[in-house]
């Protein structure tokens, strides 16, 4: 029988056992983080923010470097003006890029719908209305067609608007028989087609129809993204295709209603690009496919899908602008202007890579 003496002995060595099992105590303290992943997380969770400090930094930094002749009201409107149908592509090709998508025949969607519209118009002579109508079905054709490839015969995004680019683009030539319609055929049977171009004074700024039908634009697709159920469907479906499928989210008829919604904002843009030239050209917006991707992957939108907002889109189309603009005013070839817009595609991705990394 153990004495008085050794149970406290004992009681000390069984707490000695107990805590060897029981191991070192869980630490649950957040981790510290430095100020360079205290800076990752927040881009992260503001992905509009990293486009936005970069145009305003361009902005500051050319009007130290070119003065007032930068900050004039009308040659800010006139970096708006020409943004304003990249911008508009750029909503669309945003909202392929949301679903992990891409899209490389915008720009021949939109000169397409845009040689419907002035040949309608002025060759057949229907009404400019019904032309534009039809120029829009057109553009919501070409959509339903890239969609259909898409999501019915399963064949990759870049494959079939790689494809369908060249094909639209060779329907063009043969519709239009390479003929340009002139801006008096337009102004005098059609100027509802040229209504885009025309601008009205503010405060010493000439803001046209075109850029003001962007910025609605914009904030409706930003609606319908943010405040709608099938905003959030886009969002899922571009983030995680499986989970959204056991979700019950019908991810085939999602990716099809972009592609529609892609092809119609492509027809819209069709429209500006007539205001803004004046003419209907088969060879105007060559590069406009390009163009749109920069605009988009420099406002912060992934290309891997799922994160990405309208508004980063526009200002990415106005860092663009801004640059080329700036660059043009100081006397910079126009060559290191393409220089410059690479190197920030390169950045902004880099920046997107990083920013995807981020601990959870």
């Amino acid at each position: 029988m153990a004495s008085q003496s050794d149970t406290p002995r004992a009681a000390a060595d069984f707490e000695q056992v107990a805590e060897r099992a029981a191991g070192p105590v869980a630490d649950f303290a957040p981790p510290r983080l430095s100020p360079l992943q205290r800076l990752q997380r927040w881009l992260h969770s503001q992905p509009i923010a990293a486009p936005a400090l970069v145009l305003v930094a361009a902005i500051v930094a050319f009007s130290l470097i070119n003065g007032e002749r930068f900050l004039h009201p009308f040659n800010l409107s006139l970096i708006l003006q020409q943004v304003t149908i990249i911008g508009v592509l750029g909503i669309a090709q945003t909202l392929i890029i949301l679903t992990a998508g891409i899209d490389l025949s915008v720009g021949a969607v939109m000169v397409l719908c845009s040689v419907v519209m002035g040949r309608l118009a002025v060759n057949q002579g229907l009404p400019a209305e019904l032309a534009f109508l039809l120029g829009l079905c057109a553009g919501m054709l070409c959509g339903l067609i890239n969609g259909w490839l898409v999501t019915r015969v399963k064949l990759p995004p870049f494959i079939v608007t790689l494809g369908s680019w060249n094909i639209f683009f060779a329907l063009n030539l043969w519709y239009s028989q390479s003929e340009t319609i002139r801006s008096q055929d337009l102004a005098n049977l059609a100027p509802l087609l040229q209504w885009t171009g025309e601008s009205i004074a503010f405060f010493g700024a000439r803001l046209t129809y075109g850029s003001l039908l962007m910025i609605g634009l914009c904030v409706l697709v930003w609606y319908a993204l943010n405040w709608t159920a099938w905003g959030r469907h886009v969002y899922a479906t571009g983030d995680d295709p499986e989970a959204a499928k056991l979700a019950g989210i019908r991810t085939d008829r999602v990716l099809l209603s972009v592609y529609v919604v892609a092809g119609l904002l492509c027809a819209v843009a069709a429209w500006t690009l007539i205001g803004r030239i004046g003419s209907v050209s088969p060879q105007a917006g060559m590069t406009a496919n390009l163009d749109s991707i920069t605009a988009v992957v420099i406002g912060g939108t992934s290309l891997f899908g799922g994160r990405g907002s309208i508004y980063g889109t526009l200002i990415g189309a106005l860092v663009v602008g801004v640059f080329r603009n700036g660059l043009a005013i100081a006397g910079v070839d126009v060559l290191w202007q393409e220089f410059t817009v690479g190197l920030l595609i390169i950045l902004a991705v880099a920046t997107d890579q990083w920013i995807r990394r981020v601990s959870a």
